[in-house]
């Protein structure tokens, strides 16, 4: 006791600030803990040599501490890596999103018979091609059985050999990415009449 207060005369510091130091140490971040661990395992090491029956307890201990660090850290890591998947996906969403009025305006003078060929209609199928590997899907079948999850029924109407509840015309593209619909399909559903 002596010793300690000789070393913290020397030092200038007083007994009572070395607690409140050691209690500000970051610890927050499994490093700073991991750090913290072993530093502790190297200062018990000492008192390991002067109790023996006690060591084993204690680096028992240190390693559960040690494991349980560990997987803190690997689940914190796999959290990050999902989490960044997400953003990434949700950042190609909102892209596509905003190039769905440029895809209704390549569509219809692809109808109009503007695009059948020339630089234009090469620019229009490198577009469309890089859309189709960031995963985007038109939908846009005449002739299918109307599904409220990717159709839009603006009419209902007699198409000749379209059978009740089936999509009789196209009226807008719809749009979707995997499982995701980004615009549903405006169509006329058949009568069956």
């Amino acid at each position: 006791m002596s010793e300690a207060k000789d070393q913290n005369e020397n030092s200038g510091q007083e007994p009572e600030n070395q607690p409140e130091a050691a209690d500000q140490q970051p610890t927050a971040d499994a490093l700073g803990q991991a750090e913290a661990i072993l530093n502790e395992a190297a200062a018990g090491a000492e008192a390991e040599a002067e109790q023996p029956e006690d060591a084993g307890v204690v680096e028992t201990e240190l390693r559960n501490d040690l494991l349980r660090l560990q997987a803190e850290y690997v689940n914190y890591r796999k959290r990050v890596e999902r989490d960044r998947a997400v953003a990434r996906e949700n950042a190609v969403q909102s892209v596509l999103n905003t190039l769905l009025p440029v895809l209704d305006d390549i569509d219809a003078a692809r109808a109009h018979g503007d695009l059948a060929d020339g630089p234009f209609a090469s620019i229009a199928n490198k577009l469309d091609g890089i859309l189709a590997q960031h995963g985007l899907e038109r939908i846009n079948e005449a002739g299918v059985e109307f599904d409220p999850n990717i159709h839009e029924a603006l009419l209902r109407q007699a198409v000749p050999e379209i059978p009740a509840d089936h999509v009789g015309q196209v009226l807008r593209t719809g749009y979707r990415k995997g499982t995701i619909i980004l615009r549903a399909a405006q169509v006329l559903v058949a009568t069956g009449e």
